[in-house]
């Protein structure tokens, strides 16, 4: 099947078949320092698409073929490049027995006729790595006809019509856009924003430039500056990062300002703020919420 890989184990998703709209080659309007795909030139169009009817056919075979919780529409490059996404997100609602998520860079999001497409998916996943247009252009390496602020303008707005579950990823590259200042200008845009989870992510490919990822502790400590939102950080490590000898106030407070995932509460809480934790939950005091298949916790406010 030419379009679809997987499934596959996502640290963020749970059992994900993807979908990739562009297998023969890259196509995208960014050329991010983090990518592990070889650097392309970059493309503000989808050259020769594939017929909707071809994608699909792999899609149905897939779906009578495996089990999985996510259909993860993605590319070989940027996927809202395909010019006929919504006519596909249609075809595959008739055939729904899953949720549908897209990964996309955020820069065709300024464009009503993306935001219309993606609405209609259950899960939106949007990159938003650096809201400086200098930090920007930097990491991410945009098309010329791309600036920052049409991106953050166009998520906000997305925000006003999308309901359902919105997902902003921050890949932090080292020296790039792991700065304290550069976190809290992005919780600043994320207030405005209000996604329903953040991922706050660093290189986990070997990258085609010669650039690093920073350490998982070091993203815990970038996550205190983005407030009051639920914040996911992938990790297969051992974390130094710890959360210690809490009282049952301060945990609340914490929980409040910053709900953390089952996984947190398993890697970064001491044994005492873990008992702590479990007397909370007990007493009713937090609630469950799950986002993209993560389980957060948060105090009641």
């Amino acid at each position: 099947m030419k379009y679809i890989f997987g499934p596959v184990a996502s640290r963020r998703f749970g059992m994900s078949l993807g979908v990739d709209l562009s297998p023969d080659k890259k196509r995208c309007n960014f050329d991010c320092i983090y990518c592990e795909l070889e650097p392309e030139k970059l493309v503000d169009f989808y050259d020769n698409p594939p017929e909707v009817e071809e994608i699909m056919e792999d899609i149905k075979k897939a779906v009578k073929r495996y089990d999985f919780d996510f259909l993860t529409i993605t590319s070989n490059g940027e996927p809202t490049l395909y010019p006929y996404l919504s006519e596909l997100i249609d075809e595959i609602d008739k055939i729904k027995q899953f949720k549908t998520l897209i990964l996309s860079n955020s820069s065709t999001i300024n464009k009503k006729e993306i935001q219309e497409a993606l609405k209609k998916l259950d899960i939106v996943k949007l990159s938003l790595d650096a809201v400086t247009p200098s930090i920007f252009k930097k990491i991410d390496r945009p098309h010329k006809s791309i600036k920052i602020e049409d991106i953050i303008e166009g998520i906000k707005n997305f925000r006003k019509i999308y309901d359902k579950e919105l997902i902003i990823e921050i890949l932090v590259v080292k020296g790039i856009n792991d700065k304290e200042d550069e976190f809290k200008k992005l919780n600043d845009v994320l207030k405005d924003i209000n996604p329903d989870r953040v991922d706050i992510s660093t290189i986990d490919r070997p990258p085609a430039y010669n650039v690093e990822g920073v350490s998982t502790d070091r993203l815990f400590e970038l996550s205190k500056y983005i407030e009051n939102q639920n914040i996911f950080i992938p990790t297969r490590e051992k974390l130094d990062f710890k959360i210690e000898n809490l009282t049952k106030e301060e945990l609340l407070t914490t929980l409040k300002k910053r709900p953390f995932s089952e996984s947190d509460v398993k890697n970064i809480f001491d044994e005492h703020t873990q008992r702590i934790f479990n007397d909370l939950l007990k007493e009713n005091l937090i609630e469950e919420v799950w986002v993209g298949g993560i389980k957060f916790y948060k105090a009641y406010v």
